[in-house]
């Protein structure tokens, strides 16, 4: 325990090495025209570089195990390449398939749909959306809103990202016995996938309504409960990530617009006020980017923390960070902050949808009393806190 508190902060060669492609690839193949050209097409990302994504630069397949052609990699790793990608706003399925499904999948009882789908979904060849209720944290009755009979589903969910660009549909359900997950084909009779307008530009939603659709049923009961859990735990990580990067991101074109903009002859960062902003948001960044990376070692090994604590805990800071980040960053560009022209509009965007997706931060603290508070016994005076 006392050597992975000592190494829980560490990040290894083979995960700056990822950050590296990531960067470059993100530099070079999704620049911002990319990132505009991308949102007005009817998938709302390229097919090619997703692919890329999976094959050469492996980001798609962290989580898959290795023998179904996947890197076997740690939630620390997927959060790494969160991180990157949030501060890029690269477009693609990135939430529905990276950090829902494909989780999902994971923790799930082996069969050979499951591996064949995951094998897919590594290299890009396939996409995939969870259809769940994703507004609030995971408290197993909640997510479900379609209802199985046997290997037939019905319900509407209103608010699922990335369903849309889907080939395949993972459905959280609920069935006579508890939950239920199951794999739906997007092109299914049954199945119905109606594009949403977004505040998000760059991560559409879609509402999805299955009447009877047929599917293939993975797990039920606790298996499809431990499913779930597990996607939702790690999705609130590495969204947090994705938040944290949005962040960075952020204060860096703050800080580099404060270098250059002259007011009164002088730059804007010369004044105390804009520097004082500056080093809030610093602060702010750092302290999001910890929650984040604390919570993906917790997903990773429960010794370090309760991991449903840990990312609650991202999930508030991160979501809070992001949102006020974004906010002073467009009123540090001043005018053109609130203008089409300029990209800090989008990311503004990002951490305000981001902020509504698997519980408010109000919502997690809910969550983080209940966890910390409203489990003590009368014997215990002290709370129970990270020892990570």
């Amino acid at each position: 325990m006392a050597e992975q508190e000592l190494r829980e902060f560490d990040v290894t060669d083979e995960q700056r090495e990822l950050r590296t492609a990531l960067h470059r690839f993100a530099e070079r193949q999704h620049d911002e025209a990319t990132l505009r050209r991308l949102v007005d097409t009817a998938d709302g990302f390229d097919r090619a570089l997703w692919s890329r994504l999976g094959t050469e630069l492996g980001a798609l397949s962290l989580a898959v195990p290795e023998d179904l052609g996947g890197a076997g990699g740690t939630c620390v790793d997927q959060a790494v390449a969160a991180e990157e990608l949030g501060a890029a706003l690269v477009t693609g399925p990135l939430l529905g398939t990276v950090a829902l499904a494909v989780p999902a999948l994971v923790a799930a009882p082996a069969g050979a749909e499951r591996d064949a789908l995951l094998a897919a979904l590594a290299d890009g060849s396939r996409t995939a959306a969870l259809v769940a209720r994703l507004t609030t944290p995971y408290d197993g009755a909640s997510a479900a809103g379609v209802t199985a009979d046997g290997d037939r589903f019905s319900g509407t969910v209103s608010h699922v990202p990335d369903a849309g660009a889907a080939d395949v549909l993972v459905v959280a359900a609920a069935g006579v016995d508890g939950p239920v997950l199951a794999v739906v084909d997007a092109s299914a009779d049954g199945v119905r996938v109606q594009r949403r307008g977004s505040f998000d530009v760059t991560r559409p939603v879609a509402r999805v309504v299955l009447d009877g659709a047929t599917g293939s049923v993975l797990a039920t009961g606790a298996d499809a409960d431990g499913a779930l859990r597990h996607a939702f735990r790690t999705a609130g990580a590495l969204l947090a990530a994705e938040q944290a990067g949005i962040a960075r991101r952020l204060l860096d074109l703050t800080v580099a617009y404060a270098r250059e903009r002259l007011q009164f002859g002088r730059p804007i960062g010369s004044f105390q006020a804009v520097k004082h902003r500056c080093a809030d948001m610093l602060v702010a960044v750092e302290q999001a980017r910890t929650a984040a990376l604390h919570a993906a070692w917790a997903v990773d090994d429960p010794r370090i923390d309760d991991a449903d604590l840990a990312v609650s805990i991202a999930q508030a800071t991160c979501s809070e960070t992001a949102y006020r980040v974004a906010a002073d960053a467009v009123q540090l560009h001043g005018g053109i902050g609130f203008t089409w022209e300029h990209v800090a509009h989008l990311y503004y965007k990002r951490a305000v949808a981001d902020a509504a997706l698997l519980g408010s931060a109000e919502a997690h603290r809910e969550r983080i009393a209940a966890l910390v508070l409203d489990t003590l016994g009368d014997d215990v005076r002290e709370p129970r806190v990270a020892t990570g």
